[in-house]
């Protein structure tokens, strides 16, 4: 599903990955773990496109995307990448609904759409609403949702796509134990009945060893990679 081969990155002087090979299979759920400054989320953003590597390649689900043009990225990460962030990032203006339909629009404007039509993704934004259990939600703005609901309403922007592939960075940090458990095992029950791969750098331990497979990331390479019992 997703292969890294030699990525480096560089900012200015500061050497941040240094040759990182990687292969993540379709389906599996693997977390990115070490300590601040290792270069994690810019791992993370160069899987999702976010960021370019200066040297070395990325292929997502057969498309080598560092061959691809700005336009080209753009269509591809619409159609086969989902965001998560620790912080939510959710538009302050827009109600749940809206803020889960965006990339949805955003792909109907690109003519590149899972969906058939507005009215389509409106029925499949509500559909996800539901799964969240937040369907009573739906026209509430984000201040008016709580910590554990927001991060529920980034999960389904992320699906609302259909996407092969979810990037999580620090998905659960901001949230309480309850929450954070709540939103864990969420994304097993997503894996088990639609088969996305999910990749999610975290600092929770618990999380790291529910995955599949644990990467150790330490002064931009990995030092460890260890599948769970």
């Amino acid at each position: 599903m997703i292969t890294l081969t030699n990525i480096t990155k560089k900012f200015g002087t500061l050497e941040v990955l240094k040759g990182i090979d990687l292969h993540i299979a379709e389906s599996e759920i693997v977390s990115i773990v070490g300590p601040s400054g290792a270069g994690k989320t810019t791992l993370l953003q160069i899987m999702g496109t976010l960021d370019a590597p200066d040297g070395g390649t990325v292929v997502i689900d057969g498309t080598d995307t560092t061959r691809l043009s700005s336009r080209q990225l753009s269509l591809f990460r619409n159609q086969h990448l989902g965001f998560i962030f620790q912080f939510h990032q959710l538009l302050p203006e827009f109600t749940a609904l809206e803020n889960i339909m965006i990339p949805g629009l955003i792909s109907l404007e690109g003519k590149n759409s899972p969906h058939s039509s507005t009215r389509k993704l409106k029925e499949r934004a509500m559909e996800l609403l539901t799964q969240m259990q937040l369907a009573d939600r739906a026209n509430h703005k984000p201040n008016e949702l709580s910590g554990g609901e927001k991060q529920r309403i980034a999960v389904a922007r992320a699906l609302i796509n259909n996407p092969s592939v979810i990037l999580a960075d620090e998905p659960s940090g901001s949230l309480d134990t309850h929450n954070r458990a709540e939103l864990h095992q969420l994304f097993f029950d997503l894996r088990q009945q639609y088969g996305h791969t999910f990749v999610i750098v975290t600092h929770d331990e618990t999380l790291s060893h529910q995955a599949d497979r644990t990467i150790h990331l330490v002064d931009g390479q990995i030092v460890g990679n260890e599948r769970e019992e």
